[in-house]
């Protein structure tokens, strides 16, 4: 099945032919309204450039108007045997589909909303033929079974026709063309966008991203770039400041880069709890510390996660080669 873009401004259009599949655009006088464009001849002839197929609006109240316009449009530059031209299904333009295609000017007869009209367009010789599920659905018609009688008198008949499923309103409506075998969906954008989305998908491929991270990144490399360290001869106040302008809940405390241990939040409330306030002024050598839980820098995030699990604590010194080096949060295992 080919896969059409529908009405789109410019930005998404360059956007959605990076994907590099997509068969062409469908544009329509609405679109060329939205743009706020008055060189309506130079945008067509900028869109012809852009994608490898483009289907164009050929209006006309007759038959002769139709290919006039048709024929004026390729004179332009337009290449026949890129362009398709779009023309709402009536007697005239059905006669006028047929001049085209016997001149080899491929057409999409559109704004189909019966079989009956759909085999006028096939004997015509339409290239594409295009009911509008969205809208017929809108009405409270069975679109679907549209559809899927044009593709069946397609097949049965041996018509060149392509059906063309347009109007699409939803990713469902991508399933149904699929399954009754359309030859070709004009999707927009914001749907196409939404083809590869499925939550059991997102989840399997999160934790794989986290499973692979766990197993290949060091600890070193997941640090923030802080390291949170105080001066044993240094204030309790000052590795309250510390904490604070880190955002961490503690710091390593040094004396001349030799690791004493850590200095936490729950340090500071006993603390404060046992000698006041003015605790704050007390140098944190005078305070006695337990070893702390440690990693390497060179660990893996994995090894940090059973350590995390092991010691129930929530922040791990990061030293190498001795030194302190930063803090890992358990957090940071998800950044």
């Amino acid at each position: 099945m080919e896969l059409y873009l529908d009405s789109a401004d410019l930005k998404e259009i360059k956007e959605a032919f990076q994907l590099g599949f997509l068969a062409g655009l469908t544009t329509t006088p609405t679109f060329m309204h939205r743009q706020g464009v008055t060189d309506v001849d130079s945008l067509i002839l900028e869109l012809a450039t852009i994608v490898p197929v483009l289907q164009v609006e050929a209006l006309g109240k007759t038959a002769d108007e139709i290919c006039k316009e048709a024929h004026r449009l390729i004179a332009l530059g337009l290449d026949i045997r890129k362009t398709v031209f779009k023309i709402p299904v009536s007697l005239e333009g059905v006669k006028a589909c047929k001049r085209l295609t016997n001149d080899g000017i491929m057409v999409n007869v559109h704004l189909v909303y019966t079989l009956q009209q759909a085999y006028m367009a096939m004997a015509a010789g339409a290239t594409y033929v295009c009911p509008l599920v969205g809208r017929l659905q809108d009405q409270g018609h069975d679109a679907l079974a549209l559809v899927e009688q044009c593709v069946n008198a397609v097949n049965y008949y041996g018509y060149n026709s392509k059906i063309m499923f347009s109007s699409v309103r939803h990713p469902e409506h991508v399933r149904n063309a699929i399954n009754i075998g359309v030859h070709t969906c004009t999707v927009p954008y914001k749907v196409i966008k939404q083809l590869t989305e499925n939550i059991l998908t997102t989840a399997g491929t999160d934790q794989f991203f986290e499973h692979t991270r766990m197993t290949t990144v060091k600890v070193g490399e997941a640090l923030n770039g802080k390291n949170p360290v105080v001066a044993a001869k240094h204030t309790i106040s000052d590795a309250l400041l510390t904490m604070t302008e880190a955002g961490f809940g503690c710091v390593t405390v040094v004396d001349n880069e030799n690791i004493l241990g850590v200095f936490t939040d729950g340090d500071l409330r006993r603390v404060l709890k046992d000698k006041g306030k003015e605790a704050l002024n007390q140098p944190l050598s005078s305070l006695s510390y337990k070893k702390p839980v440690s990693i390497e820098a060179t660990a893996l995030l994995n090894e940090a996660a059973a350590l995390f699990k092991e010691t129930k604590v929530d922040t791990l010194l990061v030293t190498s080669n001795g030194k302190a080096v930063g803090m890992l949060d358990i957090q940071d295992l998800n950044a």
